[in-house]
């Protein structure tokens, strides 16, 4: 299985972190690797059309890496956050977009296929965070919100990593995605352009949203974003370049 470690700022070394990408497991076309195998695809996806087999197996093969099951969330867009470790308590769905933890050894968990995840922690790895920040939940208050929960559950000096996410050359948006993040962030607007050739088209730098965000937020040492799921597709899943496709899984834990 492939992996991509956080290239944190200056992180604490008591956490574990990373992303999948879309090969070592056992889905199959069109969640496979992306090699033209039709095989082997890495898919942690639940209700993307995948066998729930494989979807079984290849969270097995995720576990092989992590001290516990990760606490998967039931995403909406939005921009709730819970205690994972008080949601896997409860027994019931966990319907968020972000999760933190206190907790050693609880696996915070987003999954994502063009959407932005971001992991969060803390300079002394005492609380950590999992965000899905497409751009609903940026415009939402996905990040603001998982900031607060940590802050008031002890974090002090906060570091973020951007996961893989489409790139701004091809998240190609119409008007209301301008207008809803302008609305949300005062200075939004540089992280679209115009498209040439087509009125109230943009290309949106999911990034550079959530770089403004997270430096409006005190987070000063941001790190990643220099992927681009759309248009690499040897080695992720894009929700916008395939429409039926997989999902990545990008989690985070206290060791």
């Amino acid at each position: 299985m492939n992996l991509i470690l956080p290239d944190w700022i200056g992180a604490p070394p008591g956490i574990g972190a990373f992303s999948t990408m879309r090969s070592g497991g056992v889905s199959t076309t069109p969640l496979d690797d992306g090699t033209g195998s039709g095989q082997n695809g890495l898919n942690l996806g639940i209700n993307v059309g995948d066998d729930v087999a494989c979807v079984t197996q290849n969270r097995l093969r995720l576990q092989e890496f992590l001290p516990s099951q990760p606490v998967w969330l039931q995403q909406q867009h939005g921009a709730a956050v819970i205690d994972a470790a008080q949601g896997r308590a409860s027994g019931k769905p966990c319907v968020a977009d972000a999760s933190f933890t206190t907790m050693p050894g609880v696996v915070c968990a987003v999954t994502t296929a063009d959407c932005l995840p971001v992991l969060l922690t803390d300079i002394r790895g005492e609380v950590v965070g999992a965000v899905h920040a497409g751009w609903r939940g940026l415009a939402a208050g996905v990040l603001q919100n998982t900031i607060a929960a940590m802050r008031k559950a002890g974090a002090q000096q906060l570091l973020a990593w951007m996961g893989p996410a489409i790139g701004p050359q091809h998240f190609e948006v119409g008007g209301d995605v301008h207008a809803a993040m302008i609305k949300a962030h005062p200075r939004a607007d540089a992280a679209f352009r115009n498209v040439v050739g087509k009125p109230d088209k943009y290309l949106a730098d999911l990034y550079h949203l959530a770089h403004l965000v997270l430096a409006d937020c005190d987070v000063a040492r941001i790190a990643g974003g220099s992927y681009c799921t759309y248009s690499d597709a040897a080695r992720f899943f894009s929700y916008r370049r395939d429409t039926r496709t997989g999902r990545m899984a990008t989690v985070i834990w206290i060791k």
